[in-house]
């Protein structure tokens, strides 16, 4: 019989902030596993990827959310901020990510969606390491108070690992009391296969960066696994046929050098060898298409 732990807490915490502001690196960082795809590019997260940490004394259940999106308007950037808005919801504790430079209006668009009378929202304040904290840090602490009666701030570095800890206790205050809701060895609800995807598309963001626009998805086409390995069939969609070429490259080299990450990435996940192959698909319009996005999983 498992012995109870007393006063141990577990709960859901929801992840906002503008595109591009770190959310999904913070969550790898507290997760300790790479649960949702980072980039330089705007806009990489488009699911609600749930990240579980378990510690000795609490569980806790992140959920990364698309950074809010206000300047451009299509049927997948329409969903994607309702799922901003969705995560809001039964929730124990809310983490709103800033940059270290300071508020932007998108910030400010983000914090509309904010409840008023919210006393569960801390704001993190990302990427210290690019700042002299000193000189920065306490104005914006006292600028952001102003904005909003936050619970807590807390001045952390996602790829640094700074302060990591402390935000953790932070939130933890939220917790209902309660058992695990998720087993030890758990990090993640979403299928291998999505996370394989998920990676995919990582690659050919941080490979083709201001090349290629926004619309790219990835299917897993086949997927075929046992004990001694996993052979993986996706297609990478594009919008249009010049975005073909660009994702292709010349006699293939950017394919395959996407490819090439991708698989190491996916068999470090696995744990086992991996023959991966991806081909480049024109689909006009695809984040437009309802019918389309519900068959990539974008509900």
């Amino acid at each position: 019989m498992t012995e109870k732990i007393e006063d141990f807490r577990s709960g859901y915490v929801a992840v906002i902030g503008r595109p591009n502001v770190g959310k999904s690196t913070l969550i790898n960082a507290l997760v300790g596993e790479k649960v949702s795809i980072t980039s330089k590019k705007p806009q990489t997260t488009r699911d609600r990827i749930m990240g579980v940490l378990t510690t000795e004394d609490a569980q806790y259940i992140f959920v990364d959310t698309p950074g809010f999106q206000t300047k451009h308007s299509s049927e997948l950037l329409d969903r994607m901020n309702k799922s901003v808005k969705s995560s809001l919801s039964d929730v124990d504790a809310v983490v709103m990510v800033i940059e270290s430079t300071g508020w932007r209006p998108e910030d400010e668009e983000v914090l509309k969606l904010l409840p008023h009378d919210a006393k569960n929202v801390i704001l993190a304040i990302n990427k210290t390491d690019e700042v002299k904290e000193s000189e920065v840090i306490l104005p914006l602490i006292q600028e952001s108070m102003k904005k909003f009666s936050f619970a807590d701030v807390v001045p952390v570095s996602a790829e640094k690992n700074r302060q990591l800890d402390v935000l953790l206790q932070v939130i933890r205050k939220f917790l209902p009391e309660g058992d695990k809701l998720f087993e030890d060895d758990i990090y993640t609800d979403k299928s291998p296969r999505f996370l394989a995807a998920e990676i995919i598309r990582e690659k050919a963001f941080r490979l083709l960066g201001d090349e290629l626009p926004y619309g790219v998805a990835v299917m897993i086409d086949k997927w075929e696994e046992n004990d001694q390995g996993a052979r993986i069939f996706a297609t990478l969609i594009v919008n249009r046929e010049s975005h073909k070429g660009i994702v292709i490259g010349e006699k293939g080299s950017k394919l395959r050098e996407i490819s090439r990450l991708a698989r190491e990435d996916i068999s470090a996940m696995l744990g086992k060898k991996v023959y991966l192959e991806v081909w480049v698909r024109v689909r006009k319009g695809w984040g437009d298409d309802a019918a389309v996005l519900k068959s990539l999983g974008y509900e």
